[in-house]
Formats: C-alpha cells, structure tokens, sequence
C-alpha cells in the first residue's frame, strides 16, 4: 500500500484535527510538568495546518509535509513550533523525490524529522522530550521497510507509545520541567504524546482507507 499525494494531505488533515481534540489532554499533560501552554501551540498550529492544506492541490508528499511544517512554525511560536514544524520539513525533504508515501518513505521521514529535531533542540534520547517517542518510532520503522505501510505503521505506533510509557521514568533535561527533578517522574512528556498521537492517527488513516 502507498499514498498518493492527495491521500497523504487527507492524512495531514486527520491529523491536525486529532491534534486540536487532543487539546485538553495535551495541556494537562504539559501543565504536570511545565508551563502548560503546549496543548493550545499544538491546537493553534494544527488550526494553521488546516487552513494551508484545506485548499491545496497536492502535488507531491512533499509539498504536502513542508506544508504542514512551515504552517507549524510560522504560526506556534516557541520551541514547540520549530521543533514540531521540522519534524514535518525535515521529513518533507527526505521523501522529496518520492511520488507516494509506502514504508521505506515513512522510514526516511521519520529519520530526517530524529536528526532535525535532534540538531536543532540539543537532546537525546532519555532527556524526557518529543524525542523519546520519536526515537523508537523512527528505529522501528528502519526495521520494517519491507512490509505493507499498515503493519509498518502498527510497529511504529507500539514502539512510539513505548517511549511514551518510558519517559514517566525519566528526569528532564529540558524546559521547564528540568526545574522540577524528581518531581516530574511518573508523568510523560508531553511532546512524545503529540508525537504518538500523530502516528496513531496516521494508522487509523491507512486502515480506514
């Protein structure tokens, strides 16, 4: 199976709104360990997102993920917009030269959305941030480039929501859950929620189709 670039924009918008649902949980989850703003960035964001890729005729996946990343960042702010906008501008450029979306796609994506985030906030895995779920999501799709992009997409999510689960464990190294030290173990992070959410939803995408 593989997406077109019409699908993968029917995608995005998905996406985006399971985000802006999402919003309550997501500041909560930001407001146990930080400042709690990061539910309405991601809302406001995926709002942008909407409003970019309603419109489009989507000429390449691309264009659609460098869409929905500048429409990120331009319209977030803060950490969370340049961070969540080039995880969707890096993995746009990794797939630049790909007609649709399969699982070797989802692999390069994933990894050139790590190493962008990687390089542009400074942490690494085990930091308690979007990267420990975005970690194993994209190990795991390096993993399972040979098969269908459902059950790719499947391994994925598990391992994404494994990190998920794995940073509760974990001390923060970043933001303003650093202050908190010991304080903040028991909850996840944040962004490695947001960053699950849109795997899932990307699942739920490529079942339903």
């Amino acid at each position: 199976m593989e997406l077109k670039p019409n699908q993968v924009r029917l995608m995005m918008l998905q996406v985006a709104d399971a985000i802006i649902e999402a919003e309550p949980m997501l500041s909560q989850a930001d407001r146990d360990l930080g400042d709690g703003d990061h539910g309405l960035g991601m809302k406001r964001g995926m709002e942008a997102v909407k409003a970019q890729l309603e419109p489009l005729d989507a000429a390449s996946v691309e264009q659609v993920f460098a869409t929905t990343g500048n429409a990120m960042m331009s319209s977030m702010g803060g950490a969370s917009g340049a961070l969540f906008g080039t995880v969707y501008r890096a993995g746009g450029k990794a797939v630049k030269d790909r007609e649709f979306l399969d699982a070797e796609g989802l692999s390069l994506f994933l990894q050139a959305a790590l190493e962008g985030v990687m390089k542009r906030g400074g942490a690494k895995p085990g930091d308690k941030t979007m990267i420990d779920a975005l970690a194993p999501a994209a190990d795991k799709a390096k993993e399972v480039t040979g098969q269908p992009l459902p059950e790719a997409l499947t391994a994925v999510v598990a391992a994404a929501e494994s990190g998920v689960e794995a940073s509760k464990a974990m001390i923060a190294q970043f933001g303003r859950a650093k202050t908190l030290g010991e304080a903040c173990l028991g909850f996840p992070d944040a962004g490695a929620l947001s960053v699950t959410i849109m795997l899932k939803t990307m699942l739920a995408f490529v079942k339903a189709d």
